[in-house]
């Protein structure tokens, strides 16, 4: 039996060790870079935000390098080149890489703010964590940004019956967007986040949906002019997402994100509440009654027949269909079981 030269595997033992120890250190010591989408680049809230992300995730052995982009495409093209380690970006745009959180930004599938606080909650629970990744992706925080409310430059289109024929932003790559457009009778002028107010401002659209925050900044205002008005229905709810490549970030730094993040729930809702207050209350214009059930089905029957196109997820749009019958449990739609 051939001996063993102890001292030979000693050192390739040690050899080894050492190798690997340097792989790990330098893994660990590498900053991750984080593309982050904000229209006002630096000067922005988003990156704001970020900033202080930023400094709570060195807690948690990230080492965060910020670069700012004033077009989403972009930071959505990077991440998938490899080019940034972890994004920062609307839910809408984040749907390519997880499509179960994705599908919180569906139409009409969030009706309150509290029902919001509810699914964002809920979605920061390790019991939920296998949902949050997909691929090579992990979904480690997500933000309100506020409901998306349309804004029409006539208040005169009041209804769906006058909303026919006009001409309607929706962004290119949201694929959700147009069909329910089309399915109300209305023209689908594809756009996205970096021009739509421009048409809005310039008068190419009659309609664009928007979060309350954006009005100022974008200055939806100069669209609506003095005959438009905001529809106090929110149609959708637009969130934010943090996305990572969780290869390139500490273990379990997910969860420790998705955790704190949800601390700052509350804090984005009080923002997002008195900026809606802060809209002088001549813009302002409700839905009558009488038809918010009509147009609470038909949201309803899009996200059905969008589910089925694969659009949604059919997972997510059920656990958004049990937060709201736990808040509404005598709507109609809590005894059907096709959602």
């Amino acid at each position: 039996m051939k001996k063993i030269n102890v001292s030979r595997l000693s050192r390739h033992v040690a050899t080894a060790m050492l190798t690997t120890g340097v792989m790990f250190s330098t893994a660990a010591e590498a900053k991750q870079k984080v593309c982050v989408f904000d229209l006002l680049g630096t000067q922005g809230d988003v990156y704001a935000l970020m900033k202080d992300y930023a400094l709570m995730a060195s807690k948690w052995g990230a080492d965060i390098e910020l670069k700012p982009y004033t077009d989403e495409r972009i930071v959505a093209e990077d991440f998938k080149a490899g080019q940034c380690d972890g994004i920062s970006l609307t839910g809408l745009r984040g749907r390519q890489f997880n499509t179960f959180t994705g599908s919180i930004d569906s139409i009409g599938a969030i009706n309150t703010y509290a029902q919001m606080r509810d699914v964002l909650t809920l979605l920061s629970s390790p019991k939920i964590a296998g949902n949050m990744t997909s691929g090579n992706y992990e979904v480690v925080g997500i933000m309100p940004l506020g409901a998306g409310y349309l804004l029409v430059n006539d208040r005169a289109i009041n209804n769906l019956s006058k909303i026919s024929g006009k001409k309607i932003a929706v962004l290119d790559y949201d694929k959700s967007q147009a069909k329910m457009v089309q399915k109300i009778g209305a023209q689908p002028v594809a756009s996205d986040v970096t021009n739509f107010a421009g048409k809005f401002n310039n008068g190419q659209v009659d309609v664009v949906a928007a979060p309350a925050i954006a009005i100022k900044p974008l200055e939806l205002y100069k669209g609506l002019g003095t005959k438009g008005a905001i529809v106090r229905f929110p149609i959708v709810q637009i969130t934010g997402n943090i996305i990572i490549d969780p290869k390139k970030f500490p273990a379990g730094f997910g969860q420790k994100s998705r955790e704190y993040i949800a601390t700052q729930i509350d804090k984005a809702f009080k923002t997002i509440e008195k900026t809606e207050k802060d809209i002088a209350p001549k813009y302002w214009m409700d839905v009558a009654e009488a038809d918010k059930p009509g147009y609470i089905k038909l949201m309803r029957e899009s996200r059905i027949a969008l589910a089925a196109d694969g659009i949604y997820d059919k997972k997510m749009l059920g656990l958004l269909k049990k937060v709201r019958c736990k808040h509404d449990a005598a709507s109609f739609e809590c005894a059907l079981k096709d959602e």
